[in-house]
């Protein structure tokens, strides 16, 4: 792990599939409809390039919304610039469930942006015919993008645990291969055994709550790094997830901290170095060194990688 990389806010990593995602993402998780559509405007215009929903947070639409908006006021920006991701949920698995769902998904933004860039399966947490079903369907629509329905670029997988990515990695009917698993990661839940089997296989990590969910921003420790290197609680958390290789999706609904969040990173083609914008000091870095730490503050603390079926 390197104590500074060259990244700025326009910076994309490559996915197995060739398609390039943006790696600092603006996730709208607990978001409500009405205000969805102008957060993804303000974030968009503070210089966020990737928009992360769900059909579960209900604000799919507005959220495409938002992005069209955007697109109409800033020509310079195109379509191919944003990436959209949203997720099947776990109602909504199984194949032909998972067909309603990629209609819904259609239904509420082809209109406004025309294809998907990637759909995820939210979560592990049914049974392996629903995941399996799932998968299924929604590769027939990476497989056959002139379907009628909806252009599906990229398919991928959230809070999948090594159990659930063996079942998916030996089904004989896999064709594409899954780009992401979306995961809890942060200091105190850092998953390292998981995050190499991904490496293994050529499947991207990207961070979800990487604040913690403000659960640890008074964390003693770090509110101690914090005031020795004169660093915020969120920036450093967020430089660490950064400094990991991860894809980072944060989200707030406080315009202020859009920004703040976003200019962690520095603006493209400024200087980057071990003591600059990204740079983070090692003894930082080894103070958030936590392999063995689990602490899940997501999901009612139960850790969906862990899931069994019943």
């Amino acid at each position: 792990m390197s104590n500074s990389y060259n990244l700025n806010k326009y910076s994309t990593v490559r996915l197995n599939n060739g398609q390039h995602i943006p790696i600092a993402g603006f996730g709208t998780y607990l978001i409500p409809a009405e205000k969805a559509a102008t957060l993804v405007y303000d974030a968009l215009a503070a210089g966020y390039r990737h928009i992360d929903t769900a059909i579960a947070y209900k604000n799919q639409r507005q959220v495409a919304q938002g992005i069209s908006k955007f697109l109409q006021d800033n020509p310079k920006v195109q379509r191919k610039d944003i990436w959209f991701t949203t997720k099947i949920a776990n109602q909504n698995q199984g194949y032909e469930e998972t067909q309603k769902a990629v209609q819904q998904i259609s239904d509420e933004t082809k209109k406004f942006i025309d294809y998907v860039d990637l759909i995820l399966i939210h979560s592990p947490k049914t049974s392996a015919k629903e995941r399996l079903g799932t998968y299924k369907a929604l590769q027939e629509y990476v497989l056959d993008p002139n379907n009628r329905t909806l252009n599906v670029r990229s398919i991928g997988v959230s809070n999948y645990g090594v159990e659930h990515l063996e079942e998916l990695f030996h089904w004989e009917g896999l064709q594409v291969k899954p780009v992401i698993n979306q995961l809890e990661l942060h200091p105190w839940l850092p998953r390292v055994e998981l995050r190499k089997y991904l490496e293994e296989h050529d499947v991207l990590v990207e961070a979800y709550s990487p604040l913690t969910q403000g659960y640890k921003l008074d964390d003693p420790e770090l509110l101690e790094l914090s005031k020795k290197y004169n660093l915020g609680p969120a920036e450093i958390l967020l430089k660490w997830s950064y400094l990991q290789g991860f894809i980072v999706l944060v989200k707030t609904e406080n315009p202020k901290r859009i920004k703040q969040n976003l200019n962690v990173l520095p603006d493209s083609g400024e200087r980057v170095d071990g003591e600059g914008k990204l740079g983070l000091n090692s003894e930082i870095l080894e103070a958030l060194n936590k392999p063995e730490s689990k602490v899940v503050l997501t999901w009612g603390g139960v850790d969906p990688t862990l899931y069994k079926d019943r």
